[in-house]
């Protein structure tokens, strides 16, 4: 490869967000993780779990799934409440804005991570990692003791 060929290689810095596949009538499940700028520790509170949850509620376009959050950022699982379905990041760009708006301003990092789920297995096996994560972090002793966890919709996979 030569120089001029690396210079087209994508930047691994940003996330690649892939167009939402549909997969002839099966489920479509995606994994997204959102921080916030400079990883500051403002989301696990009850009143920002409630303006997230509000906002989320406001933008149904997408339906949310299970959700964590941590101090510094969020993990959800969203499967499209459209069909056809919304741009994720038109998405994800309008509930970033209603719950900072009610929490008094802007404090999100501008872009997310998003995977798209394959199996049924790779949601409940995420689910599960990510339902650890304030253990690892040593801010609860059982995954079942961290608050800033839910559901808000029940994500049917149907194979």
């Amino acid at each position: 490869m030569t120089p001029h060929d690396e210079s087209k290689l994508p930047d691994r810095s940003h996330p690649v967000h892939q167009p939402v596949g549909d997969w002839h009538k099966r489920s479509v499940i995606v994994f997204v993780t959102v921080c916030t700028r400079d990883r500051k520790p403002l989301l696990a509170t009850s009143e920002m779990q409630e303006a997230i949850k509000a906002a989320w509620a406001r933008a149904d376009h997408w339906l949310v799934g299970r959700y964590l959050l941590m101090p510094d950022h969020i993990h959800l699982f969203c499967s499209p409440g459209t069909i056809p379905p919304e741009p994720l990041s038109t998405w994800i760009a309008y509930w970033k804005r209603l719950a900072a708006f009610s929490s008094g301003g802007s404090f999100w990092q501008k872009n997310f991570w998003d995977t798209q789920l394959r199996r049924h297995e790779s949601y409940s096996a995420k689910w599960e990692y990510v339902r650890n994560n304030p253990v690892r972090e040593g801010l609860a002793q059982r995954p079942e003791d961290w608050p800033y966890q839910g559901e808000m919709n029940v994500l049917h996979w149907h194979d």
